[in-house]
């Protein structure tokens, strides 16, 4: 793998936001930072496609198996069979119905081998050009006739601004543990979005992440900015059944409606960042946010594995 060199940065903010207008600055960074070769983890008709669109969809990367072995494992964390880490475990709007489990790896050990599994990690160390660390991971379920939408965003803005996340040099990677189709609320995004960092209006309220987590209303586009960006680029929906693997840039704008079918919606999402791409100060915020939410400290690369999971 030919890893490219790290361009020269300062500490300015190259993408300001939560400022009292919206703003629109164009990327400044790569999507793709490694030169394909043929032994690439990614054909390089897959690589321009992530580059073009800021999302991909791959399939048959995980067996039957593998995949029956990772739903087990999530049932019984989201069961509550398992002892949790404080803090890491959000609930639905006016529910109790779990809606996320951050912390995956450190919480189970399935999970953290699925992590630094070649085909994930090694993917995202390919589309990065550098070694990864994580930077927040989670189980997400969005149970049926009740599950909640996730609001238009993109999830840079967020890094950015709360977590002092530098540059856009990070990619989140989403393996589906239950069927995802247009019905049950699977992924939408608008391809070709990532080109674009929309700064979003309004300051960030101090703990703004304990109400983020269920309903996010600062740092989301204004509905002219999604407007614009949806006539220029479209939506598409991300489905797949399970075992299919959601790969898409820190600034692809997404988000998801609610379930209102009986089926539920589960994956486990895993971000990686580059090493070099290490936190600072959040860019506007007071404070970080909790270690739950963005791993701080320092970026070890991660060890990454190869073979079967079960």
């Amino acid at each position: 793998m030919n890893l490219m060199q790290n361009p020269e940065r300062t500490h300015a903010d190259a993408y300001p936001t939560r400022l009292p207008q919206e703003t629109w600055t164009e990327r400044q960074d790569r999507t793709v930072w490694s030169q394909w070769r043929p032994d690439a983890p990614l054909t390089a008709q897959q690589a321009d496609s992530f580059e073009r669109n800021g999302f991909l969809v791959l399939e048959n990367l995980f067996t039957p198996e593998e995949v029956k072995a990772l739903q087990a494992e999530a049932k019984g964390l989201r069961e509550g069979g398992r002892t949790l880490m404080e803090d890491t475990v959000i609930t639905e709007p006016g529910s109790e119905a779990v809606r996320t489990i951050f912390k995956l790896p450190e919480q189970n050990a399935l999970f953290d081998r699925l992590a630094r599994d070649r085909r994930l990690a090694g993917i995202a160390r390919f589309l990065l050009g550098d070694e990864v660390t994580i930077h927040q991971s989670r189980l997400n379920y969005k149970p049926g006739f009740t599950g909640k939408e996730f609001y238009w965003h993109s999830d840079f803005e967020t890094w950015h601004a709360e977590d002092g996340m530098p540059r856009m040099r990070a990619v989140s990677a989403s393996l589906l543990l239950t069927d995802n189709d247009a019905n049950n609320g699977a992924l939408m995004l608008m391809p070709g979005s990532h080109k674009m960092f929309v700064g979003c209006a309004g300051e960030t309220p101090d703990d703004n992440h304990k109400t983020s987590l269920k309903a996010q209303e600062v740092g989301t586009p204004s509905h002219e900015a999604l407007s614009r960006l949806a006539r220029e680029n479209g939506i598409e929906t991300a489905t797949g059944p399970a075992g299919t693997l959601v790969l898409f840039d820190c600034n692809t704008m997404h988000g998801s409606n609610s379930n209102i079918t009986p089926f539920p919606r589960s994956n486990a999402f895993f971000v990686f960042n580059a090493v070099s791409n290490a936190l600072r100060d959040p860019f506007a915020a007071s404070k970080p946010r909790p270690d739950f939410l963005a791993s701080r400290g320092d970026a070890l690369p991660l060890e990454i594995a190869s073979g079967p999971l079960a």
